[in-house]
């Protein structure tokens, strides 16, 4: 063939492998700067679930950075890396979209573990009979949550039926609990559902006034597929009403759990409302069903409270959020919005790690503009009846206070998994 013919035929070829390689090399630039900056401020920590890259499999096909809603993994030097630790949910569409499986999701980190449940691929522990879904399990996401109470209560409804006791008792009315009742009734098992709080929901019953959820498209039993992307609290819980409504899935409202034991074929379970027994019991409760304490002078006081529900009942107070996650920074900016009320976040950590990206820009332009008083590695001292005294780099300071919003997260009810037998084990980044 004549050359100038090959050329003609060759150029565009090149031209485009040309192009490609730019491209690819500014965006390999643009997320090593991304990971030099989250190394910066001290944001490796995972907060759950979230990838390990086997480098040795990985062929830096970037298909997992395309598949990341949070763009919280991108390619560095030839391969995926998670260039942005604290945007990570742990919903595994990286893992499912490698085509060399070079990706596994852990829990925990070399230097923070996580305590999690032991359970097996059915969602059941080592305590035959005994079920954990979602959050209480490491799993926080609807989506998984959902799929997890599913999948547990299949498990149930092939075993054979106990007479004159429930196929299965349902602790929590969260996304887990919702969709393991409605599992059950298609499969028409006898259950009963219980939720300590007022209303259903779980962590997000739990949210703040008109926060945004962020979910992928759920298939719940008998409704059909949920297809919410980002949907408010309000509008979620409410298409979770309309459910309930709709199916006669039954909830017994502010009824908790106290404690159980094993009889003879199943379980009998002491709630506050009474005793039952039950052939299996489904745990889908959330992990900050106790809200961690501060332990300190004051914390029993009645200005101090452990979730936000409205910013606008503090308007014009002086108000200190505790906490470094994405709950205390919308809480401190939630009441920054309210006229007239001065806001100090207070953390004991270096940075912010916890939080997402968009929460921390606006947090960091809120400090800019001096409507939060942000104070790193500071802890409470004191509550007192009109201040507060925090301890940083600085030394002690007193604040005048009027209201305490602690959102440190919540204590793993390990002592109750353990009182029922549960296997807990601590992951450093193991799956």
């Amino acid at each position: 063939m004549d050359a100038s013919l090959l050329a003609w035929y060759l150029a565009p070829a090149a031209a485009l492998m040309l192009y490609y390689a730019l491209r690819r090399r500014r965006a390999e630039s643009a997320h090593a700067r991304e990971l030099a900056a989250a190394v910066a401020a001290g944001m490796t920590e995972p907060p759950s679930l979230h990838p390990v890259v086997d480098p040795l499999r990985c062929i830096g096909s970037a298909t997992c950075v395309r598949a990341c809603p949070e763009k919280a993994l991108g390619i560095v030097d030839g391969r995926a890396t998670l260039v942005s630790p604290a945007s990570c949910i742990g919903h595994g569409a990286c893992e499912a979209s490698c085509p060399v499986r070079a990706i596994e999701l852990v829990f925990g980190t070399e230097r923070r573990g996580i305590d999690i449940p032991r359970v097996d691929p059915n969602f059941e522990t080592n305590v035959p009979g005994v079920f954990i879904a979602g959050e209480l399990g490491g799993m926080g996401l609807i989506r998984k949550a959902s799929e997890q109470g599913r999948q547990a209560i299949r498990t149930i409804a092939s075993r054979p039926r106990r007479h004159g006791a429930l196929d299965v008792l349902i602790v929590g009315a969260g996304p887990a609990g919702i969709a393991a009742g409605l599992a059950a009734i298609e499969a028409k098992l006898r259950y009963r559902l219980i939720e300590q709080e007022p209303d259903l929901g779980g962590s997000v019953f739990h949210y703040p006034r008109h926060k945004i959820a962020m979910t992928q498209p759920v298939e719940l039993p008998i409704v059909g597929t949920m297809r919410f992307t980002e949907v408010s609290k309000e509008a979620l819980l409410a298409f979770w009403r309309r459910i309930v409504s709709g199916t006669g899935l039954a909830i017994h409202f502010s009824e908790r759990f106290e404690r159980m034991e094993r009889i003879d074929g199943g379980f009998r379970v002491v709630t506050g409302r009474g005793t039952c027994e039950a052939a299996h019991v489904l745990l889908a409760i959330g992990r900050r069903g106790t809200p961690r304490k501060l332990g300190v002078e004051g914390e029993e006081r009645a200005k101090v409270v452990y979730r936000l529900v409205d910013a606008a009942q503090y308007r014009g107070l002086h108000v200190l959020v505790v906490g470094g996650g994405d709950s205390a920074v919308e809480a401190a900016l939630a009441c920054a919005d309210e006229a007239g009320t001065a806001v100090t976040l207070a953390y004991r950590g270096d940075a912010f790690s916890r939080a997402k990206p968009a929460n921390r820009e606006r947090l960091d332009a809120a400090a800019r503009a001096g409507r939060v008083d942000v104070r790193l590695r500071t802890d409470v001292s004191a509550i007192g009846e009109s201040d507060v005294t925090l301890a940083g780099p600085q030394g002690e300071a007193r604040l005048p206070n009027d209201r305490v919003i602690v959102q440190a997260g919540g204590v793993l009810p390990t002592e109750l998994l353990r009182s029922l037998g549960v296997d807990v084990e601590t992951k450093f980044g193991s799956a």
